[in-house]
């Protein structure tokens, strides 16, 4: 073999191994969160949403959206493929899972390959630095599903930058990202808050509707009570009305009088115009975690989160929605001093 044969021959021979050491590398990169970050990651396989992302951000101090979220986020894992990211109010000086924190949800840099923008804060004050990966998410129309609180998601409305996304914006963006965006923002309470539960009335016109697939009326039940909705934008399509229970059981009697004449939407869907985009919208006021233990609660958002994601001609007639794992919701209330202890890392293997 001649001296150029031979350097050839090597040659070839070293970017061969080269290639098989990068190929070896790419396999042994963990494409899950580790112990230390202050989210967690949960991989779905197979199902219709494999290679999708889908981003679950929490952060309320009164529904338990940390509860609510992971659960959530296992469902659209286990069932359905998604690989499902799930962000938290965390202190930062404990790495605890803290909703009292309204100014720190580390990993929203995650809405960069997100497929879907699953929503339940309730007036968070973030800083610029992880504000602006909402705001792009948002304003690349991209599709989004609001949970309860989200509708007052935001409370900065001293902030230059975004402050269009305060609950109580002027402007183009009336009512900040919960009216704009998802239709509606902070008004009152409609029903009895704590006394009095929700009960889902299907919008009769909507019964054919994706998002409604595999529900009837009263499957959709939570203790937590209905929203003041004044006006939906026109842009809006209700789904559900919220009927109000006198009471907080399942099967309780539909609350007399005027509360429920006529009844509030609880669950709705909507567009969105950003820039020359248009982005697809999904929000109900209920979700909170005690809302996820009831089965047509459950498949309204899993429902919802596939239409969102445009997979509406993949909601099947009765949507899996079987609860992944221990699911213990802790009953609702205003939280005061936190004594939560739980890290994301401690949710990985729940």
């Amino acid at each position: 073999m001649t001296e150029l044969g031979l350097f050839l021959f090597r040659s070839l021979h070293l970017v061969t191994y080269t290639r098989f050491l990068t190929i070896i590398a790419v396999v042994l990169v963990p494409t899950f969160a580790s112990a230390d970050d202050p989210w967690v990651v949960y991989q779905g396989s197979e199902g219709v949403g494999k290679g999708k992302h889908v981003v679950l951000i929490s952060g309320d101090e009164e529904y338990r959206s940390e509860e609510a979220m992971p659960q959530l986020g296992k469902i659209l894992a286990k069932h359905y493929g998604f690989k499902c990211t799930v962000l938290f109010a965390i202190d930062p000086k404990t790495g605890i899972i803290n909703p009292n924190v309204n100014n720190n949800i580390p990993g929203l840099e995650a809405l960069k390959t997100a497929d879907l923008m699953v929503i339940f804060t309730r007036f968070r004050n973030l800083p610029d630095d992880q504000m602006k990966h909402i705001a792009e998410y948002v304003e690349a129309g991209k599709p989004i599903v609001g949970l309860r609180t989200a509708t007052h998601a935001f409370s900065n409305g001293g902030n230059k930058t975004f402050g269009k996304y305060h609950w109580q914006a002027k402007g183009d963006w009336e009512g900040g990202f919960g009216r704009y965006v998802l239709g509606e923002t902070w008004v009152n309470h409609h029903g009895g808050h704590g006394s009095q539960a929700t009960r889902g009335i299907i919008v009769a016109e909507e019964k054919s509707h994706p998002i409604l697939r595999g529900i009837k009326d009263g499957d959709i039940f939570g203790p937590t009570d209905v929203y003041t909705v004044n006006k939906l934008p026109g842009d809006s399509k209700p789904l559900v009305m919220g009927q109000v229970v006198a009471g907080m059981k399942f099967d309780d009697k539909p609350l007399a009088g005027k509360k429920n004449d006529p009844m509030m939407p609880v669950a709705w869907t909507k567009t969105y115009k950003a820039g020359d985009k248009t982005g697809r919208v999904f929000t109900t006021t209920m979700g909170a975690s005690q809302d996820l233990s009831h089965e047509g609660t459950r498949r309204l958002v899993v429902n919802a989160c596939l239409w969102a994601a445009g997979l509406e001609d993949k909601i099947a007639e009765k949507s899996n929605v079987d609860l992944v794992g221990e699911y213990n919701p802790t009953p609702f209330r205003a939280v005061g001093m936190w004594k939560g202890t739980t890290k994301p890392a401690d949710l990985t293997s729940k």
